[in-house]
């Protein structure tokens, strides 16, 4: 399968009931493949259902597409990344949606919204939006696995640990109980005795990666001293972004580019 073949996110369960592998189209991925990429009958495409999986796709009307591969044997499949990339960003007034697409094209596994002590901000997210968002920018970027997006929650429970992340996906059946632990990084200021961010990722000298890598960043007014204590008594480590001052959105891409390019160099995913 070429390069040149355009992607299409759809989910395991619309392939699932998939009568012989031939797959409806929503309207909106229709008018992606007609109207913008200008395919016609007999187009080639690429299919992932965001599970890993991926089959190639041939364009048999505007509506519909047939599968070339069997739904249980597909053209190639991808393991979840290990470590998964855990953003964990405070809600902030503006430009939140861009900090999600950033995010998903930098290779975060997990969206987690979180309400922080300081927060500012009012009302309920769109979250069917930002789940497009995080969508589109899968497609954009090729991912075989889609992000996972969580529902808002107090920061202080996933500082505290209170609240359990499953598994993305399979992991090795290798590892032995308890080598899948995260790595857990929070942004704080400098004078707080944050470690410089790529130091802090010097703490992790297994051979295996952990399970996972998070990055939490605060509101617009930093953490709390209560949720800087929380996070710091349950082991997550405090690192400093630079000597600049950043706004919440920059500092949660800013870092999380950094761990991305961690994850490449040492772990090749």
């Amino acid at each position: 399968m070429g390069r040149e073949q355009r992607r299409l996110l759809i989910d395991p369960g619309r392939l699932q009931r998939a009568p012989a592998g031939l797959v409806d189209l929503s309207p909106a991925e229709s008018r992606y493949l007609v109207k913008v990429l200008r395919y016609g009958p007999g187009a080639v495409f690429a299919i992932g259902d965001g599970a890993g999986g991926l089959w190639e796709a041939e364009l048999t009307e505007a509506h519909r597409a047939q599968l070339r591969q069997p739904l249980e044997a597909p053209l190639a499949w991808q393991p979840p990344p290990q470590p998964q990339l855990v953003l964990l960003a405070a809600l902030v007034k503006r430009d939140y949606e861009l900090l999600l697409r950033m995010a998903v094209e930098l290779g975060a596994d997990w969206l987690l919204p979180c309400r922080g002590d300081y927060d500012a901000v009012v009302g309920q997210p769109n979250l069917e939006r930002w789940r497009t968002i995080a969508r589109e920018a899968a497609e954009q970027c090729e991912r075989p696995w889609l992000p996972q997006l969580q529902d808002p929650r107090p920061a202080r429970d996933w500082l505290g640990g209170t609240v359990p992340l499953p598994p993305l996906g399979p992991t090795p059946t290798e590892r032995a109980p308890g080598s899948l632990a995260g790595l857990k990084l929070i942004a704080i200021p400098r004078q707080s005795g944050g470690l410089p961010l790529l130091e802090a990722l010097d703490c992790w000298t297994a051979t295996e990666p952990p399970g996972s890598l998070w990055l939490a960043c605060g509101p617009e007014g930093g953490w709390s001293g209560a949720e800087e204590s929380l996070a710091l008594d349950q082991g997550w480590i405090g690192v400093d972004l630079g000597p600049r001052i950043l706004r919440s959105s920059t500092a949660a891409v800013a870092g999380l580019g950094l761990l991305s390019d961690w994850r490449y160099r040492r772990w090749g995913c």
